[in-house]
């Protein structure tokens, strides 16, 4: 008792309270600012942690990664534009309720599904962490594949119009992802003797362009039309009554990213893409995702903002770093004395429960300052739309650019700006595209993996172990489903059509 205690009072220091406000505003802020995200804020804040004490610099540091994470669903919201990767899956009902005249709903329900999966994975994190740690490590390549192949099933719910547009992009997606050197030979793919192709394509880049910069361009083709404004937006709070209605929405995708985020490699842009996939065929207003409905903000924000919590995980309880944040998160903590691993909570149990608290109030901070870093943006919003739409553009390729230092994204950041503006005149779907994207590398290089472990019989994956058989069970069982509704409607739509004998 007297360890929490005197955790909660480094938590609590003046010092600490300060680097949260700063942090998470500032986290915020990035985040929104399309290109921009989590590692581009840590790597500009990291610097000034030096010469500060162990709390008050990862203070810092957590309110920028939690801020960040949130913020890139503001302008995903206004502009359909996410500020990061991780928020990409809000702009399929955030932006059609922005059209729709309900920003301020919708900007509420990011805010507070953001909160609310914070908040549950940090007390997951509290209670669970070293038996979460276990379980987590039960999940080898097999089990990371059949997870993967679940996720992408994803793709047929988001392609409503036309599954096989839908699935023509999600090859587009995964054939960039392919781009680069092979994870396993490490022999170049695709580069057509280039060597700045050989470390591949990044996924900001690609989501730079096929959201923020297609939008552009979609905003000045049609720049007379009055329903292309920017709109002018308030935070709206859900009351009581609606957040009760969709509670088990809210639990449900806090705990899938709680879950997705312990596991090593996989991040928060695929749990945010998991989480709306299964809404899709669990959530009781499934019919309506896509369309404005709220449930597809709650399944991605609250999924992607509960990595923020059970990341640390691996992080701390393994030594292990879930993706390039906590990576980034685990180098800044041996900076500071703080030595990920198994002894970390026998040997600094007071800085380990410091951290969680930190946790708990960065989250509680990210709503306080939800609201005056909404009013920023819309003060922003304000100016002159040519503006707006220079500044979207100049900070989408800082943003490209800064990742890698690499001069060949804002190339790829353009070109694929200029292909999903095509795509979208022939009316495919974006969406399948960054999902390609975002869960292709982790899809063949654990694919890859496992028929490594198998020598080659792709069979014997399928019956690996009691996680593997269960995932590739439920994954079989949802393509039979979907197939059967397929054909269902198809039959429906040749019964109602008129007879002309």
């Amino acid at each position: 008792m007297d360890i929490i205690l005197a955790a909660v009072g480094d938590a609590f220091a003046w010092q600490a309270l300060l680097a949260i406000v700063v942090g998470t505003w500032a986290g915020i802020i990035i985040g929104g600012l399309p290109g921009l995200g989590s590692v581009v804020g840590l790597t500009i804040f990291l610097p000034f942690t030096f010469g500060m004490s162990t709390i008050t610099s990862m203070a810092l540091l957590i309110g920028v990664y939690c801020g960040s994470v949130y913020g890139g669903s503001i302008t995903a919201i206004l502009i359909n534009t996410p500020g990061t990767p991780q928020s990409a899956a809000t702009t399929f009902d955030g932006y059609p309720m922005t059209q729709q005249g309900r920003v301020d709903e919708a900007l509420g329900w990011a805010t507070f599904a953001s909160f609310f999966g914070g908040v549950l994975s940090c007390v997951i994190l509290i209670f669970c962490a070293p038996q979460l740690a276990k379980f987590a490590v039960n999940f080898g390549s097999i089990e990371v594949f059949a997870l993967i192949c679940l996720a992408m099933m994803c793709i047929v719910g988001v392609s409503k119009g036309s599954v096989m547009k839908g699935l023509v992009c999600g090859m587009i997606g995964f054939f960039l992802s392919m781009v680069g050197s092979d994870p396993i030979t490490g022999a170049d793919r695709f580069t057509f003797g280039s060597y700045t192709l050989s470390s591949g394509l990044t996924l900001i880049p690609v989501v730079v362009g096929a959201f923020a910069l297609s939008e552009i361009f979609v905003r000045f083709s049609s720049r007379d039309d009055p329903g292309a404004k920017i709109p002018e937006a308030r935070l709206r709070l859900p009351k009581l009554g609606e957040w009760f209605k969709r509670w088990i929405e809210l639990v449900r995708g806090s705990l899938i990213g709680s879950f997705i985020g312990a596991l090593p490699g996989t991040g928060a842009a695929a749990a945010a893409f998991i989480s709306y996939a299964t809404a899709q065929k669990m959530s009781p207003r499934r019919d309506r995702l896509g369309q404005g409905e709220p449930d597809g903000i709650i399944a991605s924000e609250s999924s992607n903002n509960a990595v923020t919590g059970s990341s640390f995980i691996p992080t701390l309880a393994l030594g292990i770093p879930g993706d390039v944040v906590t990576a980034m998160m685990m180098g800044a903590m041996v900076i500071h004395g703080i030595t990920p691993g198994v002894r970390l909570m026998v040997d600094q149990a007071q800085t380990v429960y410091s951290l969680f608290v930190v946790l708990i109030i960065v989250n509680v901070a990210m709503l306080i300052l939800s609201k005056p870093s909404i009013g920023l943006f819309r003060y922003l919003f304000r100016l002159h739309q040519g503006y707006v739409m220079a500044a979207i553009v100049m900070f989408s390729f800082i943003g490209a650019a800064t990742v890698r230092g690499n001069p060949l994204d804002l190339v790829v950041a353009a070109v694929t700006g200029i292909l999903a503006y095509a795509l979208r005149r022939a009316d495919y779907p974006l969406a399948p595209l960054v999902i390609g994207m975002v869960l292709g590398p982790e899809l063949e290089s654990s694919l890859r993996r496992g028929l490594l472990i198998k020598r080659g019989d792709f069979f014997e994956l399928l019956t690996h172990s009691g996680i593997s058989m269960a995932l590739f069970s439920l994954l079989a069982l949802l393509i039979v489903w979907t197939v059967w509704s397929s054909i269902a409607q198809w039959r429906a739509a040749a019964r109602n059509q008129p007879s002309y004998d």
